[in-house]
């Protein structure tokens, strides 16, 4: 530890208003001051002088201010005695490490007072150097070498032009070389700047250096610009005017990105470690199963404390398929325990739940009580505001009464909403509890009546596949038909009108099924708008039960078939344009309906039928065979003049849809 001898407040023995003589700061070694830095400005260009003379004659001939060894020690570790002893002589109060002590110094308040405060700071002590204003320019100087000598640029000239770094950057171009010169000038001068990996010369006045450390470059380009010159020979081959700039290197870059991939995996390791230690913990790994460990998780699995812990290896066991035959009636008996624990369960669940009402019956006494000393205070306001008590209080008195009578009525009535709050509550969870009883024998209706539907639309879809295989069977007899060109085999035409029954059959059988559905339908909507119009009636009661409710959907679409006519006309259209896969005209399709109509062989039978065919218009068809969508589709043929709308068959492609 540093100690400093202070001679504490001693009166000098010297008198400073009488004497000429300089005032020295020594010591037992010699002066801490030399007498060149007291002497007057006039005589500042002299030499300066460092005496070192005898400790008699310094006793003597100077008038000094000692630190001897029987002054009082004071260590540097004690600030308060340090400050005061750096105080009284006019120096800031600072540490050892240039630390400020006291913050608060006032220079003016010591014994020195006139004198600027001295401290270890200070340029010119020879403690810390001065700083470097970054703006002043660097002044370069001449570098002599062995073989060479280097002179600075103009410092008027603007710096060197360089291009942008390269990453990891170890490699400089060197311009601007001497004819003449070798590579071991080129060493002599660049190896100042550091360790030299290799050199790359050119035949053409240049090279390549690279360093060891990236730090070298920045060395190196410092002499750019310098002339250099061989020697003393003013040969323009043995000068030059050097050019040094940031070169791009494979190998450097190599080595920067490898070792921004260490710094990459440093980072994930750091990021990993970090991760794991603020991981949690892991559990304890489930043990195997075994006898002994089966009786230790049974007797856990009857403690309810260790119940939890028991259970989870339970699981666990099962899930990893240790049971077998062997071990049945032990897995038996342990999943036997944990059923036992339900009651428990349930036992602590009502317990909870009775609490909780019990709380809410407190609560609710709380607040009943606490509206009403709300409504006395109240009261209190009113009463204070007639004018039998009102006229006795000053203004102020009556201001203050008012704003707190609103505010006591603005309380009461936030608790009073609270308290109405929790009885509508009450009475709904009351109500929710006898909707519920009701609801249940609606649904079973309804699901009954569903269930009826659904019936009904199977039913019906599976008679319209059958119809569909009918008219395949006539589409398949027609191209026969077509392709033997027998249109008078009686045969074929007894088969195309057994068919042609059976289709109409179908038919009618299909009109009857969705008439049946409807009426179906009709009574299920007619029950729900009798649920809704008594929902509707308690919605006031279970406003929020109802919110999630949704009616069923429609599970029937309309039947864009009207009539038996128009089912019948439908049939033998599809059978006709299935036989012309290219489509026909609606006038075709027309014409072939009439003639078919003429027929007598084509007839439909009156038992049938309820009315006689009605001549057939291409309005009515063309607008049956737009409501089909599924089953008929118009496209246009042609170009120009020929352009004709035709309508095709699609009712395969329908089904698929559907």
């Amino acid at each position: 530890m540093f100690l400093v001898q202070y001679t504490g407040l001693n009166q000098l023995p010297f008198d400073p208003a009488n004497n000429n003589e300089p005032l020295q700061f020594g010591s037992a070694s010699g002066p801490l001051v030399p007498e060149g830095l007291i002497e007057n400005g006039g005589e500042s260009s002299k030499k300066r002088k460092r005496t070192n003379p005898p400790s008699g004659k310094l006793a003597d001939n100077t008038r000094t201010l000692n630190v001897d060894s029987a002054a009082m020690t004071l260590p540097v570790s004690d600030p308060a005695a340090w400050a005061t002893a750096m105080n009284n002589l006019g120096m800031a109060p600072l540490g050892i490490a240039g630390q400020p002590i006291l913050p608060d110094f006032d220079p003016a308040l010591g014994m020195m007072t006139g004198i600027p405060p001295i401290t270890p700071m200070m340029p010119g002590l020879g403690i810390v150097p001065p700083p470097i204003p970054p703006d002043m320019p660097v002044a370069k100087e001449i570098i002599h070498c062995k073989s060479c000598t280097l002179f600075p640029p103009n410092p008027n000239l603007p710096p060197p032009a360089t291009r942008e770094r390269p990453p990891g950057c170890k490699t400089v171009f060197v311009g601007g070389l001497p004819e003449n010169g070798t590579e071991q000038i080129i060493v002599e001068v660049f190896e100042q700047c550091g360790e030299i990996i290799a050199i790359r010369k050119s035949k053409k006045n240049f090279c390549h250096i690279r360093f060891a450390e990236e730090y070298m470059v920045d060395k190196a380009l410092y002499l750019s610009g310098y002339r250099i010159r061989l020697g003393s020979s003013t040969d323009k081959k043995d000068t030059g005017r050097l050019h040094v700039d940031f070169a791009q290197a494979r190998d450097d870059l190599y080595e920067w990105e490898c070792k921004q991939r260490m710094l990459a995996r440093e980072e994930r390791h750091r990021r990993r470690m970090e991760e794991e230690r603020m991981r949690p913990p892991s559990p304890p790994p489930v043990v195997h199963y075994s006898d002994h460990e089966c009786s230790i998780v049974a007797e856990k699995l009857k403690d309810d404390s260790k119940f939890s812990e028991a259970v989870q290896t339970l699981l666990t066991w099962i899930e990893r398929g240790e049971v077998n035959r062997r071990s049945a009636n032990h897995f038996y008996s342990m999943i036997q325990s944990a059923n036992s624990h339900v009651r428990r369960l349930v036992n602590e669940k009502a317990t909870h739940e009775k609490e909780m009402e019990e709380a809410k019956e407190k609560f609710k006494q709380a607040l009943s009580g606490i509206l009403i000393q709300f409504e006395q205070i109240v009261a209190v306001y009113h009463s204070a505001s007639k004018q039998k008590a009102w006229d006795h209080f000053t203004k102020a008195q009556r201001k203050n009464i008012s704003v707190w009578c609103k505010q006591a009525e603005e309380i009461r009535n936030i608790h009073n909403d609270e308290l109405m709050g929790i009885r509508r509550e009450e009475e709904m969870e009351m109500s929710d509890d006898e909707i519920e009883e009701t609801t249940e024998t609606k649904e079973t209706e309804e699901s009954a009546l569903v269930s009826q539907a659904e019936a009904l639309k199977e039913e019906n879809d599976s008679l319209r596949w059958q119809l569909d295989a009918y008219r395949n069977e006539v589409e398949l007899l027609k191209q026969e038909q077509g392709k033997a060109h027998r249109e008078d085999d009686p045969n074929k035409e007894q088969q195309l009108k057994l068919l042609q029954q059976a289709l109409q059959g179908m038919q009618q059988h299909l009109l009857k099924v969705q008439e049946e559905y409807k009426k179906k339908e009709a009574e299920l909507d007619r029950i729900k708008d009798d649920n809704l119009q008594q929902e509707n009636c308690g919605s006031r009661l279970c406003a929020s039960s109802q919110e999630g409710e949704q009616p069923l959907e429609k599970t029937a679409v309309s039947n864009p078939v009207k009539s038996e006519r128009e089912a019948l006309l439908v049939g033998i259209i599809s059978t006709f344009l299935h036989v012309h896969p290219f489509g026909a005209s609606i006038e075709y399709i027309c014409s072939y309906l009439n003639r078919l109509d003429n027929k007598a062989s084509y007839q439909i039978p009156s038992k049938l039928t309820t009315s006689p065919l009605l001549p057939i218009s291409t309005s009515d068809v063309e607008s049956l065979m737009s409501r089909l969508q599924h089953t008929f589709r118009q496209e246009m043929t042609g170009v120009g003049a020929s352009l004709e709308k035709r309508w095709k068959f699609c009712g395969f492609e329908g089904l698929k849809l559907t």
